[in-house]
Protein backbone atom coordinates (compact mmCIF):
# COMPACT_ATOMS: atom_id res chain seq x y z
CA UNK A 1 0.00 0.00 0.00
CA UNK A 2 1.25 3.46 -0.84
CA UNK A 3 1.99 5.61 2.21
CA UNK A 4 0.68 8.84 0.64
CA UNK A 5 -1.73 10.33 -1.88
CA UNK A 6 -0.01 12.73 -4.24
CA UNK A 7 -1.86 15.88 -5.23
CA UNK A 8 -3.22 15.94 -8.76
CA UNK A 9 -3.13 19.56 -9.84
CA UNK A 10 -1.59 21.62 -12.67
CA UNK A 11 1.48 23.07 -10.98
CA UNK A 12 5.13 23.54 -11.83
CA UNK A 13 7.00 20.22 -11.58
CA UNK A 14 9.28 21.56 -8.88
CA UNK A 15 6.32 21.88 -6.44
CA UNK A 16 5.69 18.62 -4.56
CA UNK A 17 2.57 17.96 -2.50
CA UNK A 18 1.04 14.89 -0.88
CA UNK A 19 -1.05 13.72 2.07
CA UNK A 20 0.07 10.68 4.04
CA UNK A 21 -2.28 7.79 4.76
CA UNK A 22 -2.45 5.67 7.88
CA UNK A 23 -0.97 2.44 6.48
CA UNK A 24 2.02 1.60 4.31
CA UNK A 25 4.57 3.11 6.69
CA UNK A 26 5.13 3.91 10.35
CA UNK A 27 5.14 1.82 13.50
CA UNK A 28 2.36 3.18 15.73
CA UNK A 29 0.20 0.60 17.50
CA UNK A 30 -3.64 0.53 17.43
CA UNK A 31 -5.67 2.71 17.45
CA UNK A 32 -2.95 4.93 15.93
CA UNK A 33 -1.77 2.29 13.47
CA UNK A 34 0.47 2.87 11.70
CA UNK A 35 1.76 6.13 10.22
CA UNK A 36 0.58 8.58 12.89
CA UNK A 37 2.44 11.89 12.59
CA UNK A 38 0.52 13.82 15.24
CA UNK A 39 2.08 14.38 18.65
CA UNK A 40 -0.74 16.32 20.29
CA UNK A 41 -3.54 13.84 20.71
CA UNK A 42 -5.17 13.66 24.13
CA UNK A 43 -3.49 12.37 27.27
CA UNK A 44 -4.18 8.83 26.08
CA UNK A 45 -2.39 9.53 22.80
CA UNK A 46 0.33 7.77 20.86
CA UNK A 47 3.81 7.12 22.23
CA UNK A 48 5.88 10.30 21.56
CA UNK A 49 8.99 8.29 20.71
CA UNK A 50 7.05 6.32 18.10
CA UNK A 51 5.67 9.52 16.59
CA UNK A 52 9.20 10.91 16.33
CA UNK A 53 10.28 7.72 14.60
CA UNK A 54 7.38 8.06 12.17
CA UNK A 55 8.39 11.65 11.44
CA UNK A 56 11.95 10.58 10.70
CA UNK A 57 10.56 7.93 8.36
CA UNK A 58 8.47 10.59 6.62
CA UNK A 59 11.63 12.60 5.86
CA UNK A 60 13.60 9.59 4.68
CA UNK A 61 10.88 7.73 2.75
CA UNK A 62 9.87 10.76 0.70
CA UNK A 63 13.37 12.25 0.44
CA UNK A 64 12.24 15.58 1.89
CA UNK A 65 14.86 18.31 1.42
CA UNK A 66 14.55 19.31 5.10
CA UNK A 67 12.48 18.49 8.16
CA UNK A 68 8.91 19.82 7.96
CA UNK A 69 8.04 23.03 9.76
CA UNK A 70 5.45 21.52 12.12
CA UNK A 71 2.92 23.89 13.68
CA UNK A 72 1.03 23.86 16.94
CA UNK A 73 -2.42 24.07 15.37
CA UNK A 74 -5.19 25.63 17.47
CA UNK A 75 -8.05 26.02 14.95
CA UNK A 76 -7.08 29.67 14.62
CA UNK A 77 -6.26 31.96 11.70
CA UNK A 78 -2.64 32.94 12.25
CA UNK A 79 -0.13 32.47 9.42
CA UNK A 80 3.66 32.21 9.58
CA UNK A 81 6.16 32.92 6.82
CA UNK A 82 9.23 30.69 6.97
CA UNK A 83 12.35 32.11 5.34
CA UNK A 84 14.74 29.19 5.89
CA UNK A 85 14.56 25.39 5.88
CA UNK A 86 14.29 23.76 9.26
CA UNK A 87 17.67 22.43 10.42
CA UNK A 88 15.89 20.18 12.88
CA UNK A 89 15.39 16.47 12.79
CA UNK A 90 11.89 15.17 13.31
CA UNK A 91 11.58 15.88 17.01
CA UNK A 92 13.94 18.80 17.52
CA UNK A 93 11.73 21.84 17.04
CA UNK A 94 10.84 24.10 14.17
CA UNK A 95 14.13 25.91 13.49
CA UNK A 96 14.53 28.37 10.66
CA UNK A 97 13.18 31.91 10.67
CA UNK A 98 9.50 32.74 10.92
CA UNK A 99 7.61 36.00 10.83
CA UNK A 100 4.06 36.24 12.11
CA UNK A 101 1.09 37.44 10.09
CA UNK A 102 -1.45 38.78 12.56
CA UNK A 103 -4.92 37.27 12.25
CA UNK A 104 -8.19 37.84 14.07
CA UNK A 105 -7.13 35.53 16.88
CA UNK A 106 -3.40 36.20 16.73
CA UNK A 107 -1.25 37.63 19.49
CA UNK A 108 1.66 40.04 19.03
CA UNK A 109 4.27 37.44 19.91
CA UNK A 110 4.68 33.92 18.60
CA UNK A 111 3.85 31.51 21.44
CA UNK A 112 5.37 28.06 21.29
CA UNK A 113 4.77 24.82 23.11
CA UNK A 114 7.26 22.14 24.05
CA UNK A 115 6.96 18.69 22.58
CA UNK A 116 8.83 15.40 22.61
CA UNK A 117 12.43 15.87 21.62
CA UNK A 118 13.06 19.05 23.59
CA UNK A 119 12.16 21.57 20.90
CA UNK A 120 9.17 23.76 20.27
CA UNK A 121 6.60 24.37 17.57
CA UNK A 122 5.17 27.82 16.80
CA UNK A 123 1.46 28.36 17.25
CA UNK A 124 -0.27 28.92 13.91
CA UNK A 125 -2.67 27.21 11.54
CA UNK A 126 -1.05 28.11 8.25
CA UNK A 127 2.35 28.88 6.79
CA UNK A 128 3.85 30.24 3.58
CA UNK A 129 7.30 30.44 2.00
CA UNK A 130 9.13 31.53 -1.12
CA UNK A 131 12.27 29.56 -0.28
CA UNK A 132 13.05 26.30 -2.09
CA UNK A 133 13.73 23.42 0.26
CA UNK A 134 11.41 24.70 2.99
CA UNK A 135 8.85 22.00 3.81
CA UNK A 136 5.45 23.16 5.08
CA UNK A 137 3.19 20.71 6.91
CA UNK A 138 -0.40 20.52 8.15
CA UNK A 139 -1.80 17.76 10.39
CA UNK A 140 -5.42 16.65 9.99
CA UNK A 141 -7.93 13.93 10.86
CA UNK A 142 -11.16 15.36 9.29
CA UNK A 143 -10.19 19.04 9.05
CA UNK A 144 -9.44 20.33 5.57
CA UNK A 145 -5.82 20.79 4.43
CA UNK A 146 -5.54 23.46 1.73
CA UNK A 147 -2.32 23.89 -0.25
CA UNK A 148 -1.46 26.89 -2.43
CA UNK A 149 1.11 27.67 -5.09
CA UNK A 150 1.50 30.35 -7.70
CA UNK A 151 1.54 29.41 -11.38
CA UNK A 152 5.32 29.64 -11.66
CA UNK A 153 5.98 27.54 -8.56
CA UNK A 154 7.97 30.20 -6.73
CA UNK A 155 5.74 30.49 -3.65
CA UNK A 156 3.70 28.00 -1.64
CA UNK A 157 1.35 27.96 1.33
CA UNK A 158 -0.52 25.43 3.46
CA UNK A 159 -3.54 25.98 5.72
CA UNK A 160 -5.34 23.91 8.34
CA UNK A 161 -9.02 24.65 7.75
CA UNK A 162 -11.37 23.01 10.21
CA UNK A 163 -14.83 24.52 10.28
CA UNK A 164 -13.86 27.10 12.88
CA UNK A 165 -10.74 28.29 11.09
CA UNK A 166 -12.58 28.25 7.77
CA UNK A 167 -15.38 30.42 9.17
CA UNK A 168 -12.95 32.84 10.84
CA UNK A 169 -10.80 33.44 7.76
CA UNK A 170 -7.74 31.17 7.79
CA UNK A 171 -7.84 30.83 3.99
CA UNK A 172 -8.20 34.57 3.51
CA UNK A 173 -5.29 35.22 5.88
CA UNK A 174 -3.11 32.68 4.10
CA UNK A 175 -3.74 34.25 0.70
CA UNK A 176 -3.13 37.71 2.14
CA UNK A 177 0.19 36.52 3.59
CA UNK A 178 1.39 35.34 0.20
CA UNK A 179 3.32 37.74 -2.01
CA UNK A 180 1.67 36.41 -5.17
CA UNK A 181 -1.64 37.98 -6.27
CA UNK A 182 -4.68 35.78 -5.69
CA UNK A 183 -5.48 35.50 -9.41
CA UNK A 184 -2.09 33.81 -9.92
CA UNK A 185 -2.70 31.19 -7.22
CA UNK A 186 -3.79 27.57 -7.58
CA UNK A 187 -5.24 25.62 -4.65
CA UNK A 188 -5.52 21.92 -3.81
CA UNK A 189 -7.99 20.55 -1.26
CA UNK A 190 -6.69 17.47 0.55
CA UNK A 191 -8.63 14.67 2.29
CA UNK A 192 -11.25 15.88 4.79
CA UNK A 193 -14.61 14.99 6.28
CA UNK A 194 -16.88 14.53 3.27
CA UNK A 195 -20.33 15.98 2.59
CA UNK A 196 -22.11 12.62 2.82
CA UNK A 197 -20.73 11.81 6.28
CA UNK A 198 -20.01 15.04 8.16
CA UNK A 199 -23.03 16.04 10.28
CA UNK A 200 -22.88 19.25 12.31
CA UNK A 201 -25.15 21.31 14.57
CA UNK A 202 -26.50 24.85 14.65
CA UNK A 203 -23.22 26.39 15.86
CA UNK A 204 -21.47 25.47 12.63
CA UNK A 205 -24.43 26.30 10.40
CA UNK A 206 -24.84 29.74 12.00
CA UNK A 207 -21.11 30.50 11.84
CA UNK A 208 -21.23 30.39 8.03
CA UNK A 209 -24.77 31.37 7.09
CA UNK A 210 -24.69 34.42 9.38
CA UNK A 211 -21.83 35.74 7.24
CA UNK A 212 -23.33 34.88 3.86
CA UNK A 213 -26.77 33.38 3.28
CA UNK A 214 -25.67 32.11 -0.12
CA UNK A 215 -23.51 29.41 1.48
CA UNK A 216 -26.61 27.64 2.79
CA UNK A 217 -26.37 25.46 -0.32
CA UNK A 218 -23.39 23.72 1.30
CA UNK A 219 -25.67 22.37 4.05
CA UNK A 220 -28.27 19.59 3.83
CA UNK A 221 -30.75 19.25 6.71
CA UNK A 222 -30.76 15.81 8.34
CA UNK A 223 -32.79 16.19 11.55
CA UNK A 224 -33.90 19.12 13.70
CA UNK A 225 -30.91 21.39 14.36
CA UNK A 226 -28.49 19.27 12.32
CA UNK A 227 -27.08 19.36 8.80
CA UNK A 228 -24.55 17.56 6.66
CA UNK A 229 -21.93 20.09 5.63
CA UNK A 230 -19.73 20.22 2.55
CA UNK A 231 -16.41 21.67 3.76
CA UNK A 232 -15.06 21.44 0.24
CA UNK A 233 -17.88 23.60 -1.14
CA UNK A 234 -17.42 26.17 1.62
CA UNK A 235 -13.70 26.38 0.87
CA UNK A 236 -14.29 26.69 -2.88
CA UNK A 237 -16.77 29.52 -2.32
CA UNK A 238 -14.31 31.44 -0.17
CA UNK A 239 -11.44 30.88 -2.57
CA UNK A 240 -13.58 32.06 -5.48
CA UNK A 241 -14.36 35.28 -3.62
CA UNK A 242 -10.63 35.84 -3.26
CA UNK A 243 -10.18 35.53 -7.00
CA UNK A 244 -8.63 32.05 -7.09
CA UNK A 245 -9.97 30.47 -10.25
CA UNK A 246 -8.32 27.02 -10.18
CA UNK A 247 -9.09 24.72 -7.26
CA UNK A 248 -8.44 20.97 -7.48
CA UNK A 249 -8.96 18.02 -5.15
CA UNK A 250 -11.87 17.86 -2.73
CA UNK A 251 -13.12 14.39 -3.59
CA UNK A 252 -11.99 12.26 -0.63
CA UNK A 253 -13.74 11.59 2.70
CA UNK A 254 -11.74 10.81 5.82
CA UNK A 255 -14.77 9.64 7.82
CA UNK A 256 -15.94 7.00 5.34
CA UNK A 257 -12.51 5.56 4.47
CA UNK A 258 -11.00 3.96 7.61
CA UNK A 259 -8.49 1.93 5.61
CA UNK A 260 -6.67 5.03 4.43
CA UNK A 261 -7.53 7.90 6.76
CA UNK A 262 -7.60 8.81 10.41
CA UNK A 263 -10.88 10.41 11.49
CA UNK A 264 -11.51 12.09 14.82
CA UNK A 265 -15.23 12.25 14.12
CA UNK A 266 -15.38 8.52 13.41
CA UNK A 267 -12.96 7.16 16.01
CA UNK A 268 -12.32 9.94 18.57
CA UNK A 269 -9.01 8.40 19.68
CA UNK A 270 -6.94 8.43 16.52
CA UNK A 271 -3.80 9.61 14.76
CA UNK A 272 -3.10 12.40 12.28
CA UNK A 273 -2.16 12.49 8.61
CA UNK A 274 0.28 15.09 7.30
CA UNK A 275 -0.15 17.18 4.18
CA UNK A 276 3.25 18.48 3.09
CA UNK A 277 4.35 20.82 0.32
CA UNK A 278 7.73 22.11 -0.79
CA UNK A 279 9.57 23.52 -3.79
CA UNK A 280 12.51 21.48 -4.99
CA UNK A 281 15.82 23.31 -4.32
Amino acid sequence: MNAAIEAQWPVARKVRTFTTVRHGAGSSLPPFDHFNLGNRTAADGDDPVTVERNRVELIERFALPSAPHWLRQVHGVEVLRFSAPSPAKAGEGWGGVASGIRGADATPSQPTSAFAGGGAEPTADASVTSVPGVVLAILTADCLPVVFTNETGTEIGAAHAGWRGLANGVLENTVEAMQSPAHDLIAWLGPAAGPQAYEIGAEVFDAFVSQDENVASAFVATRPGHWRVDLYALARQRLAKLGIRRVDGGDLCTISDPQRFYSHRRDARTGRMATVVWMQP
